[in-house]
């Protein structure tokens, strides 16, 4: 059976469904995994997206706990229950409203363990949510993941399909240090073919995917940006253009080896992010492939990503506000002109 035929045979999941049941194993596994958030547990209805439905039911009030509205809090329960042997998985509602809680993030849990000597880690996950395609205006569907991935002791992760979502949060749980598990709400409820894991499968936190093989031309990304990269490579392809697409998985740490062999491979790389192009994630991979490769490569490397600018209310707006299948196929072409 081909790669393909094969995948179209899989049954259709979403990420909400992966999610909810890698929250379910990692509690039926270790009883030190506990969660905390606005309106997790069951009497306040599972959560907004209604991915701990049912948890509070199954392993009790005391391990799913349902917080008031305040990120700083939530924050520090989490990581004060961290420092007492927990596994606390924090829910911060938007991407944005981590913003209220920086100082508990960057100044406390991402730097214990360099300030005690390693002799204190901080395992939590930091869920949470962002993404365009609401009309949620700027102030609920930024991408930030760039501040995170700048700070030292502090992994950052987003997933593109239920697979990697289920072993991403799995492996976040059991790292040691705190991890920021970004999740794309336009992508949540999408079904695809992909299956939902047994609960022994993992995705190792600083791994990329090669979703794609090609030869012409390296696709990077991540998140909603990596199914938007896979659907401009199909087209690409009925176009004679080859296409690698690299999913990293994980932002922090990245992915060198994985990023370098296949830019070293195709001499073309784009790297795409939904997050604002200026001093983000892309930056950093397109400073290091240059760095790497310099001399190798065919074309300097492309980003595309958010526009320098608030996201937008308004509905055409924020479509054009972001990259999208039709704009990454026309970067391919840009670049293998």
């Amino acid at each position: 059976m081909s790669a393909t035929a094969e995948k179209a045979a899989k049954p259709k999941v979403t990420i909400i469904e992966a999610i909810a049941k890698a929250y379910h194993d990692a509690f039926a596994d270790d009883p030190k995994v506990i969660t905390l958030g606005e309106d997790l547990a069951d009497p306040e209805g599972g959560g907004i997206a209604k991915i701990t439905k049912g948890l509070s039911t199954s392993f009790g009030d005391d391990r799913v706990r349902s917080t008031p509205i305040s990120e700083q809090a939530i924050m520090g329960a989490a990581i004060g229950a961290s420092l007492a042997g927990y596994k606390p998985v924090a829910e911060i509602m938007l991407m944005n409203f981590t913003t209220v809680a920086m100082d508990m993030i960057v100044n406390h849990a991402a730097k214990l363990r360099f300030m005690s000597g390693g002799q204190t880690s901080v395992p939590i996950v930091i869920r949470t949510m962002t993404g365009l395609g609401f009309g949620s205006g700027g102030q609920h569907c930024d991408y930030l993941e760039a501040w995170f991935a700048h700070t030292p002791g502090i992994k950052v992760c987003a997933a593109s399909t239920p697979e990697d979502a289920y072993g991403l949060l799995r492996a976040a749980i059991e790292d040691p240090d705190p991890v920021i598990f970004i999740e794309n709400l336009p992508t949540y409820r999408v079904p695809m073919a992909f299956e939902l894991p047994a609960s022994d499968h993992r995705v190792p936190l600083g791994k990329a995917a090669v979703q794609r093989e090609g030869s012409d031309v390296t696709v990077v990304s991540y998140a909603r940006m990596a199914v938007q990269a896979r659907a401009a490579a199909e087209q690409a392809t009925a176009e004679g253009i080859s296409v690698e697409v690299v999913d990293l998985r994980t932002i922090a740490p990245w992915d060198r080896e994985t990023v370098l062999a296949s830019a070293r491979k195709t001499g073309r790389v784009i790297v795409v992010h939904e997050a604002v192009k200026e001093h983000g994630a892309g930056a950093e991979i397109a400073a290091v492939i240059n760095e790497e490769l310099f001399g190798g490569l065919k074309k300097p490397v492309k980003r595309l990503g958010g526009a320098f600018s608030a996201v937008p209310y308004s509905r055409p707006l924020e479509n054009a506000y972001a990259p999208d299948a039709d704009r990454i196929l026309a970067a391919i072409k840009d670049i293998v002109s």
